[in-house]
């Protein structure tokens, strides 16, 4: 076993009670599949599924010109990426935590050992309901960014405190994206209700991978602090403005699409519109102060 690679892979004291707490409410209020929502109700995508201010191409040149059939076919491809990405998270996690247990057996601490089993069997019934969700909505399942894919290939191969940095940066910028911009009023119900679902459990796993990385941030050295900024920066740098539009979309529409998913120049001036800056501002507040917090950001 690699004591030095594992590092410091537990909470702080003051932090205990906190992951006692989310072991106990996790055996208590497991997700079921076959009841976590209701699955024999139809999905009306006469509703729209996400705040269609929250469209990717909100407030650009785009969006006036597509009809309003046009826009709720974008809100309901825009909600595809969304679970999409999700699924891909989803179920790489429980191969990357059990690997932890199975390759660092008792040198990891058994509540920790214990959430981490909890975390990956929550994370299996999450992917399967939100493919149940593409299924009978009749959406596509998007191949992903390929950098993502690229990096959650490689986790394995890094310290296992990074493993948990970067996926739970990955998780939480999916999470406040789904969450914020589904929990109105007039969303699609079962839509809303699966997002919110989703979101009891996930809520506990950023607080799980906060208090992780909190503890081991705490007590490395500059020499480590500085390399977690110099892995972590970039990637938050690219991941938010990349959140608000994936070319992809191109593929899955029913009508022509007016952007070509090659034009990188007219990616970037959507992802770097007045609408979605102000909208990342404001959904992702909560990681950038943290983030910021814990001093691993850099200009």
């Amino acid at each position: 076993m690699n004591s030095a690679e594992l590092g410091k892979f537990g909470v702080e004291p003051q932090r205990q009670r906190g992951l006692t707490k989310l072991i106990d409410t996790s055996h208590r209020r497991p997700m079921n599949l076959a009841d976590v929502l209701p699955w024999e109700n139809t999905i009306d995508k006469s509703v729209a599924p996400k705040e269609p201010t929250h469209c990717w191409l909100y407030g650009t040149s785009f969006y006036d010109n597509f009809s309003e059939q046009q826009k709720s076919e974008l809100l309901w491809l825009q909600t595809a990426r969304d679970v999409s990405m999700f699924i891909t998270l989803e179920q790489t996690l429980p191969v990357l935590y059990m690997g932890y247990i199975n390759k660092y057996g008792s040198e990891i601490p058994k509540d920790i050992t214990e959430y981490l089993m909890i975390f990956s069997k929550e994370e299996i019934v999450h992917t399967m309901m939100f493919k149940r969700y593409l299924k009978k909505a009749e959406l596509p399942m998007y191949s992903g960014d390929a950098a993502i894919k690229n990096l959650l290939g490689r986790l394995p191969d890094m310290p296992p405190i990074m493993g948990v940095l970067y996926t739970l940066i990955l998780e939480w910028v999916a999470e406040l994206g789904a969450l914020y911009s589904t929990q109105g009023d007039n969303i699609e119900p079962l839509t809303k209700k699966m997002f919110y679902e989703h979101h009891v459990d996930e809520a506990r796993h950023i607080s799980f991978g906060k208090w992780l990385c909190e503890s081991h941030i705490k007590n490395a050295s500059a020499e480590q602090r500085k390399a977690i900024i110099e892995m972590v920066s970039p990637m938050i740098k690219r991941l938010l403005p990349a959140f608000s539009y994936n070319p992809e979309i191109a593929r899955y529409t029913s009508f022509d699409f007016p952007i070509s998913p090659d034009d990188k120049e007219v990616h970037e001036a959507i992802r770097n519109s007045q609408s979605n800056q102000a909208l990342n501002e404001k959904r992702f507040a909560p990681l950038t102060r943290w983030i910021v917090e814990q001093g691993l950001y850099e200009d």
